[in-house]
Parts: structure tokens; C-alpha cells; sequence
């Protein structure tokens, strides 16, 4: 199977999109020629020595993780200093790294999907809006012999969902005009002359993350050789997109006995409780990673807070507010997200060999 770096990355950025990630953020190809041959593919939580000699050990040529491998810029390149030393020996070995985090984190099923799933939420729903995920109204003109086909096209890409429904779209009848050059291939009419054609205006919304793809998929349905479209900017925000998940468990059970699930259905060796052990919780909210930060933000209707990397303080301003805490750790609440990437380039590449990670606690409990 010829498959190429590009092609991997453009593979897991149509199921999670860079356009989704946060502005601080650093996902994306940090070593490696994009035009470069795979032949194995690792994929990991973080890139570490130990990812490196698995990689090497395993001849992946390509390293796929959540967490970026470059985030903060590189001043110099000098063998002493361990990261850098590592940036260097996966060039000089020919291993490229890429990288989907916030974008992975903020598709419904990505990082807080995957542990959502893992703890049998019922119903679902968006915790927080990205208020980044902007959407655009596509609006372009199609002979009537192919609307359905353009229409279809641009869905597949992207276009056209609304909460539960996709395909959605609009369009009225139109005539528009055309007068081609001695040069141009037009689909009908005359050359020199101006041609009128019954049309139909069509129009869908369009996540702005996914619009290069949803606009090589127009182009290339449609039968025209110029395809005139406009985009314009919406208030709209994709509800599809959000930061964690909120869900209900299947029956009301005791925070204690909540906490040990947790430990259970995520396979840590320990997991840290904040609130009442015999209280009983039943609607969840989830944020895989370091999540502390957004304990403010969490509805009152939530009992019970999933997360990684809570503080002191945050756990206390919750505790404060009637809201318990499990901090399943920082990887804890993101590593499942390892096998569930690794799931999916096997399906979209068959044949291409692809290895998960399984990486060690990075603390240890100490009784």
C-alpha cells in the first residue's frame, strides 16, 4: 500500500479538523517530509525515549499522538538538552511526528467522546461551546441535472448538519447568465454569446473547520468549469463541537462507589475523590485531561466532575458549589483515546500496519 505522511494527516484532520483546535495550540506534522512513505505507524499519548526505542525497535516510520511533540519553540538545537537531543534522534531516524490534540479533544467523538463512552453516559450532551467553531453559509448554483449530486457531495464533506439531521440544505429556482470565451469549456450554451440557464441557488451551512474539504468536494461535482460560490460568515456556532461531555448514569449510585467505576472502567491504579463518599450522584460531566480550570464553569445540574490535573483550590471552589470531583489524572482520562485512533487508521488504511502505545502511569502510588 502506497500511502504517504499527507496522507495520514489529511486522513485524521477530516475527523478532526486543525481549524478546531484552540490558537495556543501546536497540533500537526512537527517532524518529517509530508511527502514521505509510511510503513508503520505508532501511535501514542505523548512522545517520549521510550516512544522513540518502540518506534525504532518496531520500524514505524511514523509517530501519531495526542499530545504535540514540539509546543514551545525550539532556540537552538544542542544535543545536551533531553527534548532537543530526542527532536534530533527522531530526525536522524528518519521518524516523523504529528499531532491531534485540542482539535481531537473538541469533536463529539474524540478524547471526552471516547471517555464518555467508557463510563456508559447516557444522553449525551455538549458541556462547553467552542466559541472557535464558526460556521459559514455556502451558497453556490447548480443545474437542476445535478443538484442532487452536488448536494450530496458536499454533505459527505461536511456540509449540511444540523444536530441530529445532515443533508440539510435549501433551494429556489433561478436563471443565470454565462457568456463563455473562445477558451472556455462550458457544460451548455454558446461560446461568444450570452447563454441563459435555469439553475437552482443552493444553499447549506458549513462547519469553517471543515471548509477546504467541503469546497474540493463541490468543485468536483460540479459539472461546471468555473464554479461561482460565496461564503458568508454566520453567528452560528457548531453544536456539534464541545469542550467535554455531559451525560447521566444508568441508575443514581454513591459518589464512593462512582470513584471506584471510574478507577475500574478507565484501568488506573488510583483515582483522587473529592465530596461525600455516600452521596449519591448520577449526572456527569467529563473533560479529558487537565480540566481543573473549568470547574467554575460547570453547570449546577452536574453532581459529580470527571477530569484530570484539579488543584487544591479548584477542588475546594467546587466542593464549595455542591459539585464532587474524581481526578482520574491528566493521561488517565485521555488514553483511551490511543487505541481509538489506532482503530481508525486501520480502517481508512487497510493493510498498513499500525501499533498502539500502551505507555505506563507516569506517578506511581506509593502505600
Amino acid at each position: 500500500m502506497n500511502v504517504r505522511i499527507n496522507d495520514i494527516c489529511e486522513a485524521i484532520e477530516q475527523w478532526a479538523p486543525r481549524g478546531l483546535a484552540y490558537e495556543w495550540d501546536k497540533p500537526g506534522l512537527s517532524i518529517g517530509e509530508p511527502g514521505a512513505a509510511v510503513r508503520k505507524i505508532l501511535v501514542c499519548l505523548t512522545v517520549t525515549r521510550e516512544v522513540y526505542q518502540t518506534a525504532r525497535k518496531a520500524q514505524a516510520n511514523l509517530v501519531v499522538s495526542h499530545h504535540p511533540f514540539i509546543f514551545e519553540p525550539l532556540k537552538n538545537l544542542r544535543s545536551d538538552d533531553p527534548h532537543t537531543r530526542l527532536c534530533l534522534d527522531f530526525v536522524h531516524a528518519g521518524i516523523a511526528c504529528y499531532a491531534a490534540h485540542t482539535n481531537l479533544d473538541v469533536v463529539p467523538d474524540g478524547v471526552s467522546g471516547v471517555l464518555a463512552n467508557a463510563l456508559e453516559l447516557l444522553n449525551p450532551k455538549p458541556l462547553f461551546t467552542v466559541n472557535h467553531a464558526a460556521m459559514l453559509k455556502l451558497v453556490t448554483f447548480v443545474p437542476e441535472s445535478h443538484l442532487a449530486y452536488v448536494r450530496d457531495a458536499v454533505s459527505e464533506a461536511g456540509a449540511g448538519i444540523i444536530g441530529e439531521y445532515t443533508h440539510c440544505s435549501f433551494s429556489t429556482p433561478g436563471v443565470g447568465t454565462f457568456k463563455p470565451s473562445s477558451k472556455a469549456n462550458p457544460f451548455s450554451g454558446q461560446k461568444g454569446a450570452v447563454n441563459e440557464e435555469p439553475e437552482r441557488r443552493f444553499e447549506t451551512l458549513v462547519p469553517k473547520a471543515r471548509l477546504a474539504q467541503v469546497l474540493k468536494a463541490l468543485i468536483s461535482a460540479h459539472p461546471y468549469e468555473e464554479v461561482a460560490y460565496d461564503l458568508a460568515p454566520l453567528e452560528n456556532r457548531d453544536t456539534t463541537v464541545s469542550l467535554g461531555i455531559k451525560g447521566t448514569l444508568k441508575a443514581p449510585m454513591r459518589l464512593s462507589a462512582f470513584a471506584h467505576m471510574v478507577k475500574t472502567a478507565l484501568r488506573l491504579n488510583h483515582v483522587r475523590m473529592a465530596g461525600t463518599p455516600k452521596r449519591q450522584v448520577r449526572t456527569v460531566a467529563v473533560l479529558g485531561g487537565a480540566g481543573g480550570s473549568e470547574v467554575s464553569r460547570i453547570p449546577g445540574d452536574v453532581d459529580v466532575y470527571v477530569t484530570g490535573d484539579v488543584k487544591y483550590h479548584e477542588a475546594q471552589a467546587a466542593l464549595l458549589r455542591g459539585l464532587a470531583i474524581i481526578d482520574a489524572g491528566h493521561a488517565g482520562t485521555e488514553k483511551g483515546i490511543v487505541p481509538v485512533m489506532a482503530s481508525f487508521l486501520r480502517s481508512r488504511f487497510r493493510g498498513l500496519p499500525v501499533a498502539a502505545y500502551n505507555e505506563a502511569e507516569c506517578f506511581t502510588v506509593i502505600d
